[in-house]
């Protein structure tokens, strides 16, 4: 058990095993961009540690670029997306993989993904680490997914509980 703020959160996702999984998704990744040069682009700041490990098994030519986005506020979404910081290359004609840590309603990752189709890219891919079939709302095509699972709040790996908990190494789920 871990104690994040007020809140208790128990082991939900070891180390071991997101990695393992990484090794896989690099794999896929690797094959289907086999012969391209690749736009990696993390949603930030959440995928900073799942971009950063998924990248190691990435063994194809890739820029990295990234983009922050807000809709949470403490353990739930405002309903509203905040661009923090935009997008600064240019993706026209280009393959671009979106990196995400977590889609659980739709509403950011449609956000982002309206933003970068206006910009003309010849492909879009989304991967993320985690995904919540049963929270989504706004539907998403999701090209790789890490893990599905219920519709929790988790911390760990990237994810937060009100800014704090990111840098566990592990998933753990809200007892």
């Amino acid at each position: 058990m871990m104690i994040i703020k007020d809140k208790e959160f128990v082991p939900f996702i070891s180390e071991e095993t997101i990695d393992q999984r990484l090794k896989t998704l690099g794999a896929q990744i690797s094959s289907d961009f086999q012969n391209e040069k690749p736009i990696l682009l993390g949603v930030l700041n959440g995928s900073f540690m799942f971009l950063s490990d998924l990248a190691k098994y990435i063994d194809i030519p890739a820029e990295f670029s990234f983009v922050k986005l807000s809709s949470y506020s403490g353990q739930s979404s405002t309903g509203k997306v905040k661009d923090l910081i935009g997008l600064d290359s240019d993706l026209k004609g280009r393959k671009i993989i979106v990196v995400e840590d977590i889609i659980d309603s739709g509403l950011s990752m449609n956000h982002l993904l309206e933003s970068i189709q206006s910009r003309e890219p010849l492909q879009v891919a989304v991967v993320t680490l985690l995904y919540k079939p049963d929270a989504i709302k706004y539907p998403v095509k999701i090209d790789y997914v890490g893990f599905e699972i219920p519709n929790k709040f988790v911390v760990g790996y990237g994810l937060d509980y009100d800014g704090f908990g990111r840098n566990i190494p592990s998933i753990y789920q809200l007892k």
